[in-house]
């Protein structure tokens, strides 16, 4: 028989589609796992993104509460460089009056 026979060409038909079941087989199996692997990092990544923006969400909180602070103590310091508000600080904390004045208290109800 030469090379070209058809008996021959009837093996080499069936070893070919063996070839190519293990082709596609070995593919799929590859994409299975890409897929498997990736759909694990998603979901890890998801769950520390959810993570991350709750201790962000807690964090812009605080900002916002220490900025509040911090303009309401710039605002006493500027206060704090008005006379007359030293005064009116003096009187009421430490009972310091100047010469001549006289302090006028009332009683309070509910002391």
């Amino acid at each position: 028989m030469n090379r070209f026979s058809a008996e021959e060409k009837g093996n080499s038909h069936k070893a070919s589609a063996a070839g190519t079941k293990r082709r596609k087989f070995i593919w799929t199996l590859v994409v299975a796992v890409f897929f498997g692997w990736a759909g694990f990092i998603f979901f890890a990544q998801s769950a520390a993104i959810a993570e991350k923006s709750e201790q962000l969400a807690k964090k812009q909180e605080s900002n916002e509460t220490v900025t509040t602070s911090l303009n309401q103590l710039k605002y006493e310091v500027s206060r704090l460089n008005d006379d007359e508000y030293v005064g009116q600080l003096a009187r009421k904390w430490y009972n310091m009056y100047p010469k001549g004045e006289t302090p006028i208290r009332t009683e309070q109800s509910g002391k």
